[in-house]
């Protein structure tokens, strides 16, 4: 007998579907504190959650025989995903449960933004009677400017384009022809910021994006904009949206989402011209009951036949043919996030090879793994094994695979060559053993990388100097450098740098190595 934790609430429809299946006994406890699940969590073979239960790496290494946590939703920021997939814990979310009922929550902030609904409602309720005070704006033939065009942004992309809304967006990560099939103009972010009328925020939340909507993002944008974030709090700054709010350059602002949750942040919600909602992008009663019943059906088939969907730390294979491939799929997944976050513009075409013992297995789960590592920088706990191809072709992305039965430097390598519609890109790892993954070649150059943890690449003159510079840096700004990678094409040549770092790099420090004598480019990555 499976025994099942539901430590969040749940849909009555998914605990259901828990109580009539063969072999699975379920709990429901509700409001647990940390340490209860702790001692209780290694009587259980599968958890499910929302967002409220926290599985920490404490939780996690409480686990003695947890096999799969699910959570009803799309967000995995309260899961230790990376402790869980050491410990061989499947990980499920339902990505797509809850993407039409938060891009209709945008859609319904913008309303309410433009019509001021929420102080009319309240004024009326009050007893006045306010019309001229709350005078709206119409948003038919306005542009709506999104930032961020994944499965919540093309949504609320399409719902505009029904409004008459004129469409245009930034994301990075999809091609020109992707976004012309949608009906979107794809412009660089200062441009949507400049031209749009109403601007909305679907980025997952990371490094890249935390703080992307900020005081100088503000003052590029038109008097009078109104501003809508339904993705995840910290993607706009809320000290740099209170200043504009008062400074009435941003006309309305409308949030469902803050840096911290509950928010404290009373200065803000103090103001007339902001609403606000406590994060109910995804709290309509067709999602809640979507996602527990897509959610219950996952965790039962995990552990009852061994099937396994829409994980994000695995992808769909059975049990018995995982162990076997388990290393190709965590070697293609490596490569693919590698060269995404060294490329720029949008993926229009990826060639991967393979080459090596590799050849006797099955390919396809490998090549779904590398697509999955490519979109995981743009997309987060979005993209799993299950819709990653799904996703590369809704963005445009051509996939071709090659095999090649000549010997190559190493017994199994895999390489990729992605093409954007601004450059080519090439990268091949390599295994030197079943645990131990490299990689092995960046475009020409020749090197021996771990591919985890934060790293930090530099192409740069091969002159005397440069690695003192660079580490002398990282070193008056306490980063420790754990690994160091070094090729050059040739003497006095252009030369590449890959560094492993205990710590990520800050912007502050990345605009100081750029700033170094003989370094072109400076990227930084998280594997």
């Amino acid at each position: 007998m499976k025994r099942v934790l539901i430590s969040d609430t749940l849909a009555k429809e998914g605990i259901e579907i828990f109580k009539n299946a063969p072999g699975i006994e379920v709990d429901v406890m509700t409001d647990l504190t940390p340490d209860e699940l702790k001692g209780i969590i290694k009587n259980y073979d599968g958890l499910a959650i929302r967002s409220a239960t926290k599985v920490t790496e404490d939780i996690i290494g409480a686990a003695e025989r947890l096999k799969v946590v699910g959570r009803a939703g799309i967000g995995l920021d309260n899961v230790a995903v990376e402790a869980a997939s050491k410990k061989g814990i499947v990980v499920m979310n339902t990505p797509g449960g809850n993407t039409i009922t938060t891009a209709e929550h945008a859609i319904a902030m913008m309303f309410s933004l433009a019509r001021r609904i929420p102080q009319a409602t309240a004024s009326t309720k009050a007893g006045k009677w306010e019309k001229k005070k709350f005078m709206g704006t119409e948003v038919s033939n306005k542009t709506l400017g999104i930032v961020g065009i994944g499965r919540v942004g093309s949504i609320v992309a399409n719902r505009a384009q029904g409004l008459t809304m004129n469409v245009m967006a930034y994301d990075p990560f999809i091609s020109h022809e992707a976004a012309e099939k949608m009906g979107i103009l794809l412009a660089p972010l200062d441009e949507v910021l400049q031209k749009a009328d109403f601007i909305s925020v679907h980025t997952p939340l990371m490094e890249e994006t935390r703080g992307l909507i900020n005081a100088a993002s503000f003052k590029k944008m038109k008097d009078g904009v109104f501003v809508i974030n339904c993705a995840r709090g910290g993607i706009i700054d809320e000290d740099d949206l209170y200043d504009a709010l008062v400074s009435g350059k941003v006309a309305g602002a409308a949030l469902d989402v803050f840096v911290e949750e509950p928010t404290k942040n009373t200065k803000l919600l103090s103001l007339d011209n902001i609403i606000c909602t406590p994060h109910l992008g995804a709290s309509t009663d067709e999602a809640q009951i979507n996602v527990a019943i897509a959610i219950a059906h996952q965790i039962v088939d995990c552990l009852t036949t061994g099937e396994i969907k829409n994980a994000v730390n695995f992808p769909s294979v059975s049990a018995e043919g995982l162990a076997l491939i388990k290393p190709y799929l965590t070697l293609g997944e490596k490569v693919g996030q590698f060269v995404a976050q060294i490329v720029a513009g949008g993926i229009k075409e990826v060639t991967i090879e393979y080459s090596g013992a590799i050849l006797d297995h099955n390919v396809a789960p490998v090549t779904i793994s590398f697509l999955k590592g490519l979109l995981t920088p743009a997309l987060k706990e979005s993209v799993n094994y299950i819709n990653a191809p799904v996703i590369a072709k809704e963005r445009g992305i051509s996939i071709i695979e090659s095999k090649s039965s000549e010997m190559k430097d190493y017994k199994n390598m895999i390489s990729a060559t992605v093409k954007t519609d601004q450059e080519e890109s090439f990268v091949a790892g390599a295994m030197f053993g079943r645990e131990d993954l490299r990689i092995v070649r960046i475009n020409r150059f020749m090197l021996d990388v771990v591919p985890e943890g934060s790293l930090l690449m530099l192409y740069n003159h091969d002159r005397p100097g440069v690695i003192g510079n660079i580490t002398t840096t990282l070193g008056n700004d306490n980063v420790n450098i754990a690994r160091l990678h070094l090729g050059r094409e040739k003497v006095e040549g252009k030369a590449l740098v890959v560094l492993s770092t205990d710590t990520p790099i800050s912007k502050g420090t990345m605009t100081k190595l750029k700033a170094l004598p003989n370094i072109i480019s400076v990227i930084r990555m998280e594997m």
